[in-house]
């Protein structure tokens, strides 16, 4: 079984401390992936929000691809995880 690398970025960093993690075993979908990363890491951000909180604002691409949380990561190499972001 191959794994996956989960990419952070802004609020979502912050939230999970890290930049990118590693997955060796991969879920069967996003939202099960969103379920193991949200309870992995319940600290919360300098705002106040856990993860969870901040995936409930985000968009999630699978190897590029905008996805949603019934979407499958059979093959997939990475996820990024995707907060609203201010500015232009």
């Amino acid at each position: 079984m191959r794994g996956m690398q989960v990419h952070y970025f802004a609020a979502a960093r912050a939230a999970a401390g890290v930049a990118v993690e590693s997955r060796e075993l991969v879920p069967n979908t996003l939202g099960e992936l969103l379920e193991e990363l949200a309870a992995e890491h319940s600290e919360t951000t300098a705002a106040g929000m856990t993860l969870a909180e901040i995936f409930v604002q985000c968009s999630f691409l699978a190897d590029g691809h905008h996805v949603q949380p019934d979407a499958s990561l059979v093959g997939v190499d990475r996820v990024d995880v995707l907060p609203p972001f201010a500015g232009g």
